[in-house]
């Protein structure tokens, strides 16, 4: 008997934190988009367990990943992600080309950073002298990093007379 009432004691210590969680109203309706969320969005009660069990189920297959990465079955995708991080990612990925292109003041990795961050091919020219002048400078303040680079030069190009007109970044 005293097992008993010490498991009981334990459960409900355990269990009284998660129900005053679970008690909280959830405006939410079931799991955000995809198939799984259009095809139970008629049912009556979303918030009960089985329509958000159903949607959740669906989305598993892989749809609600494909909804989201192309921008159906209510899923939005404007590009946010991509258009963020992309600049620091190319960076990250070729930095040791990149730093090289930057100390030339030009070459392949340069031009393709330039067109990521929206500078015009027309403009490359000015772009490729702007980032050899600024090479330096954030490995001069200790933070030789693909995103302190581009950091840097959006930081520059935004002082540049020519650059700074083409209202480009992040």
């Amino acid at each position: 008997m005293r097992k008993v009432v010490a498991l009981l004691f334990v459960m409900s210590a355990v269990c009284s934190p998660a129900s005053v969680v679970l008690a909280i109203p959830n405006p939410d309706t079931g799991p955000g988009c995809g198939l799984g969320k259009e095809l139970w969005k008629n049912f009556k009660n979303q918030k009960n367990i089985l329509p958000q069990v159903m949607m959740a189920t669906t989305n598993v297959t892989g749809f609600q990943t494909f909804a989201i990465s192309f921008g159906t079955s209510g899923c939005s995708n404007d590009g946010v992600f991509m258009s963020e991080y992309k600049v620091t990612l190319f960076a990250e990925l070729n930095f040791e080309n990149l730093a090289q292109d930057m100390a030339q003041g030009q070459g392949e990795h340069l031009a393709s950073l330039a067109t990521l961050m929206g500078v015009p091919d027309e403009q490359h020219q000015e772009f490729f002298a702007m980032a050899q002048e600024h090479y330096g400078s954030p490995i001069r303040e200790g933070e030789p990093s693909a995103a302190a680079v581009v950091a840097a030069l959006y930081e520059a190009m935004g002082r540049h007379p020519v650059l700074a007109k083409l209202n480009v970044g992040r």
